[in-house]
């Protein structure tokens, strides 16, 4: 592995577990300095840290909710305060309160589109104005599958993540004359802390419906990030790959 990202400045959100701690450890083995943000677990941040030992690049642990303003804002001024800018950032941060709409409570309608979407909003509102000087920058947004075919039992979910996908779109035609890039990646069925809670024929049923036949891992989600983050990807924006062993 190469230092592609050496001298980058990456913020990831949700960046301690799952697909974040994979994204956050890619980046900083090609020589990142990338600061993860987290919420509550402070074992998992610690884990993190450990494990980043060694690395090229380096990681910083930084406690926010990113789901309002000044939680934002204050991880993006932590990550921009060397530098006084920002290369990169991905949007990671997500819940799952999984139910059926007739019987789904409005706290967790509420809770999944605020943890899921509102993050969008306030990350890169602050984010692109440090890229916004510079005139580059990559913005890359976590999204899912359900995001896209829809799932039953996840309408709030499904619809946070299909949310994510067309503010990707959007905010891609609104930056691209200012040399930024907005690009989504839609995970499908991924062995995370979020996934272990499924029952087991879900995750049978699911793996049997994919081109693959298995259960994809956080590393190969964090390839496809760090993919569209490099120079490699500088003709595609607006964009949203696909990551799913060929259940769509």
């Amino acid at each position: 592995m190469g230092l592609e990202f050496e001298d980058k400045i990456v913020v990831v959100t949700g960046g301690t577990r799952g697909i974040g701690r994979a994204v956050s450890l890619r980046f900083a083995a090609a020589g990142a300095t990338v600061f993860a943000a987290y919420l509550n677990n402070d074992q998992a941040a610690d884990k993190l840290l450990q494990d980043a030992a060694g690395l090229a690049g380096s990681i910083t642990i930084i406690k926010a909710d990113v789901s309002i303003s000044t939680g934002a804002t204050a991880l993006i001024d932590a990550a921009a305060a060397a530098t006084g800018h920002l290369d990169i950032l991905v949007n990671n941060a997500g819940i799952i309160r999984d139910g059926f709409l007739a019987m789904m409570a409005e706290d967790d309608w509420d809770a999944v589109l605020r943890t899921n979407l509102s993050p969008l909003f306030h990350c890169c509102k602050w984010g692109v104005r440090k890229m916004m000087a510079r005139r580059s920058g990559v913005i890359i947004n976590v999204s899912s599958i359900s995001g896209i075919a829809g799932a039953a039992g996840q309408t709030n979910y499904a619809a946070s993540k299909g949310a994510a996908i067309s503010f990707t779109k959007s905010l891609a035609r609104e930056l691209g004359p200012m040399g930024i890039r907005v690009n989504a990646v839609a995970a499908g069925l991924i062995e995370t802390e979020m996934t272990a809670g499924l029952k087991q024929d879900q995750v049978e049923r699911i793996v049997k419906s994919s081109a693959l036949g298995r259960i994809g891992q956080p590393e190969e989600v964090a390839e496809a990030v760090a993919f569209l983050a490099s120079a490699s990807a500088g003709y595609v924006t607006g964009q949203c790959l696909v990551v799913d062993g060929g259940i769509l």
